[in-house]
């Protein structure tokens, strides 16, 4: 079964209809540049650019970077701020003229990569996180999601962490792998402090080159492992989502 997936980023609003059955793409995925400034209706006419892109009708899974509660989003860090309080759901779902289903981004990736890729039949805690424009999180203890954890916002040593160990920071700030890799090391260290993972499951566009960072990070006891659904997990996890919203999943 296919179900359509959206990843709303910071940098960039990509999609693809998925197949739910092999929790991958069903076509490749068609990506345009997020607007500047990033308001809720330049986000949506994007988000509606990508689904006509493939003449799609039907369910739509949609992922946002920051807090979603009952298709309301709470907080924006990474995009406009018009964007706290918005019914997104309903916003979408009219202009659309198709069934949304909106969550958080992470929660997102990580419920994807919970039931098809690094995370799958692990039990105890996991933790994902995404490195991409900001930091995002999706926290689970045995197999169950506890959303919008949103660690990326934690302070660490008086900055908060998302400024300084991000992608964006390695690229705003041109660091090469070895001075961001401490960056991260520090960021996971403190996260393991605080909720004693089992498993780090390091996700984002980043994961693609895990080799160049992983193996860098030291003092973690927590195993740490790549995505293995890339920067594909959102998108098959907003489909997921979709997909049980209409009683499908």
């Amino acid at each position: 079964m296919n179900v359509f997936g959206v990843d709303i980023g910071g940098s960039g609003i990509k999609g693809a209809p998925v197949d739910l059955d092999k929790g991958d793409l069903a076509e490749a995925r068609h990506k345009v540049l997020t607007p500047h400034p990033s308001s809720p209706d330049a986000v949506a006419g994007c988000v509606k650019e990508v689904v006509t892109h493939f003449g799609w009708s039907g369910p739509v899974g949609v992922t946002f970077p920051g807090v979603v509660t009952g298709g309301t989003t709470r907080t924006a860090a990474n995009v406009d701020a018009r964007w706290v309080g918005r019914d997104a759901q309903s916003t979408l779902s009219y202009l659309l003229g198709l069934p949304v289903t909106v969550l958080n981004d992470a929660d997102a990736a990580g419920v994807a990569e919970m039931s098809f890729g690094a995370g799958r039949g692990r039990g105890g805690t996991v933790i994902l996180l995404t490195f991409g424009t900001g930091i995002g999180s999706a926290v689970f203890t045995d197999g169950k999601l506890v959303p919008n954890t949103e660690l990326g916002h934690l302070e660490l040593g008086g900055h908060e962490a998302e400024k300084r160990a991000s992608s964006k920071a390695k690229e705003d700030e041109d660091l090469g792998w070895h001075h961001w890799a401490r960056r991260v090391e520090k960021y996971l260290a403190h996260v393991e402090m605080l909720f004693s993972p089992e498993l780090f499951i390091i996700g984002g566009g980043v994961s693609r080159k895990a080799e160049k960072f992983l193996p860098l990070i030291e003092g973690v006891r927590a195993e740490m492992v790549p995505a293995q659904l890339q920067n594909n997990a959102g998108i098959v996890g907003a489909a997921m989502a979709a997909a049980v919203a209409v009683g499908k999943g």
